[in-house]
């Protein structure tokens, strides 16, 4: 979660109060509606009982740059996407979802510190083949990204892009998706969210 540095608060529970003393005034960029940018924050205003505006963008630089403008008050981006501009001073970072801090900002405590249970949701990136792929080809494929993943050098290169392998067999990437969906769809239900055709 990150704000513009224009916004009179330096912590997750300075933004909390802050917003709910501007009830319905601030606004936050998605970059899109139904994206992980959107349903953290809507997780956010259930567990923090907030009210905000939405502004979906069609993509993450949209949404980024009017949080930089200050058009927008809050935006949950993926982190390769807003640390440069955390380095730079842009934008400020309340907490991180996740289970750990990440490296990359190591004193910017997890929501879970924070006391908001279950804001475990990351951004990722999988790698899928189309449906019956015989099995014996399946194996070797991912014994074969799974071994690139545990070379050093990528996982060095990766990890200065905010990006931390997960290697997994072909079926908890499976569970992992299908638990992921669960889990996003069901807020998406209580908050309402549908996607317009």
């Amino acid at each position: 979660l990150v704000v513009p540095p224009s916004l009179p608060v330096k912590t997750l529970a300075e933004f909390v109060a802050y917003a709910k003393a501007n009830k319905g005034k601030l606004s936050y960029g998605s970059s899109g509606p139904g994206t992980l940018t959107h349903l953290a924050m809507e997780q956010l205003k259930v567990a923090a009982d907030l009210d905000m505006v939405h502004a979906a963008y069609r993509g993450i630089g949209p949404a980024i740059t009017d949080i930089l403008g200050g058009q927008t008050q809050a935006l949950f981006p993926g982190l390769a996407a807003a640390l440069p501009h955390i380095k730079a001073g842009k934008m400020r970072p309340l907490a991180v979802t996740g289970t750990k801090r990440h490296p990359l900002l190591p004193d910017t405590p997890t929501f879970e510190e924070l006391g908001y249970k279950g804001f475990d949701g990351v951004q990722w990136y999988g790698i899928v083949g189309p449906a019956n792929m015989p099995p014996a080809i399946v194996a070797t494929l991912n014994k074969a990204i799974n071994d690139a993943l545990a070379d050093p050098a990528l996982r060095e290169r990766l990890s200065s892009e905010a990006l931390e392998p997960m290697p997994m067999t072909p079926v908890q990437f499976g569970q992992y998706m299908r638990d992921d969906i669960a889990k996003w769809s069901k807020v998406a239900k209580e908050r309402n969210i549908v996607l317009a055709d």
